[in-house]
């Protein structure tokens, strides 16, 4: 596919048609890189894409769990329950 092109303010840059940035799954930001003298254009993935999703699935049980591995000597919700002032 031949693309022009463009010039954006002192820079250049290539307009993509939208169903290639839909069908490669190009959303916010993309990573350039040169590879055996061509440029290759990749989509960068979100860092924390899904987290969102997989808390909501998870019971608060398995939260307390895997809280007490990260952090064994973490003090309990019951402390600040009884304990704590607001």
């Amino acid at each position: 596919m031949r693309v022009e092109i463009v010039r954006i303010g002192n820079s250049r840059g290539v307009r993509l048609p939208k169903v290639l940035l839909e069908q490669y799954g190009f959303k916010e930001a993309a990573e350039l890189s040169v590879e055996n003298g061509r440029l290759v254009l990749s989509p960068v993935a979100r860092s924390r894409a899904g987290w969102h999703e997989q808390f909501a699935q998870a019971s608060s049980a398995e939260l307390e769990a895997d809280l007490a591995e990260i952090l064994p000597d973490a003090v309990s919700a019951e402390w600040d329950a009884a304990e704590w002032q607001w």
